[in-house]
Formats: structure tokens, sequence, C-alpha cells
């Protein structure tokens, strides 16, 4: 008799635990999920040039320079700040820059062209933390409009290797070589 108690006890306990195993809490999606760009952008391409780790805000109708204030640091993103990763030497704006990885900020600007920043400091929360002297280069990221609003944050690498960084209606582009 108490054995068959001994062994329901046991069994009863690990039913439990492994209830309690399986139930874990997972977060639900983040409002602005992670999204990487690379160049080449094929899947089939592993020999990349370039990839840019990044999370994606939206407007949801709210107005670009409350998210993103002009003439201020801004992570680029939301969450982290960008990362961006350099797999060989590269001609970044004009300027010339070492392989590496490296936090990607910017500087809106209300009107003009934005400045793009490549900062030697990782895994970075926002721009709180940002540092001028961790700065490796600053370029200039040529400002265009575009008809269509982009709703959510966007970072793509055109077929000229060019990154393009879009959000409501303002496509800001930096030349890669």
């Amino acid at each position: 008799m108490k054995n068959s108690i001994l062994s329901f006890a046991v069994f009863v306990i690990t039913l439990i635990s492994s209830l309690q195993l399986t139930a874990q809490e997972f977060k639900s999606l983040d409002k602005s999920p992670m999204d990487v760009a690379a160049f080449p952008s094929s899947y089939t391409i592993s020999d990349k040039i370039v990839k840019v780790i990044y999370s994606r805000p939206q407007l949801k109708g709210r107005d670009l320079v409350k998210l993103a204030p002009p003439e201020k640091i801004w992570r680029t993103g939301a969450n982290e700040a960008a990362e961006i990763t350099f797999y060989k030497d590269v001609i970044f704006g004009g300027k010339a820059l070492k392989a590496g990885t490296y936090s990607l900020f910017t500087i809106p600007s209300l009107d003009g062209d934005w400045t793009v920043i490549i900062n030697r400091a990782r895994n970075v929360w926002g721009s709180y933390y940002y540092k001028q002297d961790q700065d490796v280069i600053r370029v200039s990221g040529k400002t265009s409009k575009t008809e269509e609003n982009i709703e959510a944050f966007s970072m793509i690498f055109d077929k000229d290797m060019t990154l393009k960084m879009g959000w409501g209606k303002t496509v800001i582009s930096v030349s890669i070589e």
C-alpha cells in the first residue's frame, strides 16, 4: 500500500513539474520588431559585404519629427542602436572605413541632408549612452522625398550597394563602395 501511494505521489509530482516546464511564458511580438538588411541581398549568397541589424518603429499616425527629432542624435530605429557590420574595408559616404562592427546613429534634419554616424560603441541601448568621442566617421546622408508613405522605418541596400533608410516620406541615402 505504501509503495502504491509513494508511486502515485512521484507520478503526480512528475506530471505537475512537466506541465510547468512546457507552459513557459514567451513574450509577444515586440512593437518594433528587429530586421536585417544585407548586401548582396540574396539569401543564396553567403559572402556578404555589409549587414545592418535594426528595429523598425512605426509611425502609427505620429509625426516623424517627434519620433526622430531634428538636430538630435537618433538611434536609427528603435530599442538598441542599429548595428552595422562591414565584412571588408569600404568607402562609406566618401570616407574610408575599416571592416568591423559598429553602431549606426543619425542626426535628422528638418529640411536638409541627415548626418550619418558610424560609432565604435556596440550593444548600445538607444542613443542615451552615445559618446561623440567614439565616432569613427560622420558623413552626409542625402535626403529625398517619396510619394508613398513608409509606415515602418526600413533599411535596404540597392543594386549599387547604397544604404537607403526610409520612414514617412523621407529617404536617406549613403553610398558604399
